[in-house]
């Protein structure tokens, strides 16, 4: 079998871009990968373009071999966009050896481990307040707004949340890490955020109960001091974690070591060798792995290497349904799985972009069983909705709230 093409697709989603790749081969099997990036689609594209000429003719069932090729041409810019692009064209390899094959990617890689994994509803709140208008939901415009979603959670049958700082009313979310401008790289928390989380997760945990897990996502926005503040404040709350990113592994330690608020990391790191510090470290109590920026046979070792060092991890999925089954596909060859992150709220036409949607019961998502990940894209509906770059810096600090409120 020889790769015979390559295209990339980079469709509307609303609020951001999503990004696949199409690998078609002289045997009629044609297989699929998601490399979705918010800010850097076009670099994405162009990587993959610039490889092709080393894949086309290559077998893509030798998936670790093709991943050696990939890497040893990118690596003197290891991680970042390169790593993207490999991870698109790796995952779309192992869809055609198992679709070659007849049989699932998990099946593929030993599994199943599970027949259904846990999900929770991520961006809970956060995609409303910002974007309502293209979800086609009520806003988020006051306190009570954010009892009625708990109260849809809950009756939707779903066991856990994740949230960001929303500002209800406001359309906005705090972002310190990600806005532009003068005064706005100091990532600091000011004092008034302090009672805001308080009373946000707070009027989260009243709608939901006890029994329904919450998470809150800082992102970068923080550095340690404000991070560690925001863990004390939440400790009343028994969380499942506080999500930090930050590339300092000691500096995260100091943070989990100075709180009984869990914490979680590792949604930008790329490959074991960037994770091995904050595993040896125990930087953190759980560990996030994003499929779409790893590829699916990097992150099965980084997940495998977690085993080892006694964590659990979660997938980070803030993407495509593609992404929901490659990432369950994840889940179901690891025998060291907390829960899956998946989108609810999400643009109209996601549904209608993959060729099945994924099943989800009581909080749970089914694990795909049919060959390869279960799912491919609909291309007339990707063609339909092309991703405009100009709409980029737009979305790049829409929504998001600087200090000095």
């Amino acid at each position: 079998m020889k790769i015979t093409n390559i295209e990339t697709f980079i469709v509307d989603a609303g609020w951001r871009p999503w990004m696949f790749v199409k690998v078609e081969t002289d045997e009629g099997i044609t297989g699929w990968g998601e490399c979705s990036d918010g800010r850097s689609p076009h670099g994405i594209e162009g990587t993959i373009r610039d490889m092709k000429p080393l894949l086309i003719g290559k077998d893509p069932r030798a998936f670790e071999m093709r991943f050696q090729d990939m890497y040893r041409i990118t690596r003197q810019s290891p991680g970042g966009i390169a790593a993207k692009a490999i991870a698109g064209l790796d995952c779309a390899f192992i869809d055609i050896k198992a679709k070659a094959l007849g049989i699932s990617v998990a099946e593929l890689f030993g599994g199943p481990t599970r027949e259904k994994v846990r999900v929770y509803w991520s961006h809970c709140g956060s995609s409303r307040v910002r974007h309502h208008d293209i979800l086609g939901c009520p806003p988020i415009d006051s306190w009570q707004s954010i009892t009625d979603l708990g109260h849809e959670v809950k009756e939707r049958g779903f066991t856990a949340l994740k949230t960001n700082i929303i500002m209800p009313g406001e359309s906005a979310t705090f972002g310190g890490g990600f806005s532009g401008g003068i005064g706005s790289t100091d990532q600091y928390a000011p004092k008034w955020l302090m009672p805001h989380i308080e009373k946000l997760i707070g009027t989260f945990r009243d709608a939901v109960g006890d029994d329904i897990d919450i998470n809150l996502d800082l992102n970068f926005h923080f550095k340690t001091e404000g991070a560690l503040r925001i863990a004390k404040v939440l400790e009343q709350f028994d969380m499942l974690w506080l999500e930090i990113d930050m590339y300092e592994p000691k500096s995260l330690r100091q943070i989990k070591d100075s709180t009984t608020t869990r914490i979680c990391t590792g949604e930008n790191l790329f490959y074991m060798r960037d994770y091995i510090p904050y595993f040896e470290n125990h930087s953190a109590d759980m560990f996030m792995i994003d499929v779409p920026w790893n590829g699916f046979s990097q992150s099965k070792k980084v997940g495998d290497l977690a085993e080892v060092y006694q964590h659990n991890v979660a997938p980070h999925n803030y993407y495509s349904h593609l992404s929901s089954f490659v990432s369950a596909s994840l889940c179901a060859t690891l025998p060291n799985v907390r829960i899956m992150e998946i989108d609810i709220d999400d643009i109209p036409w996601k549904d209608e972009l993959t060729t099945t949607v994924p099943e989800i019961i009581d909080g749970y998502m089914t694990v795909p069983t049919a060959p390869g990940w279960g799912a491919d894209i609909n291309e007339e509906v990707a063609l339909a909705h092309p991703w405009d770059e100009n709409s980029l810096s737009e979305v790049q600090t829409a929504g998001y709230k600087v200090p000095g409120r």
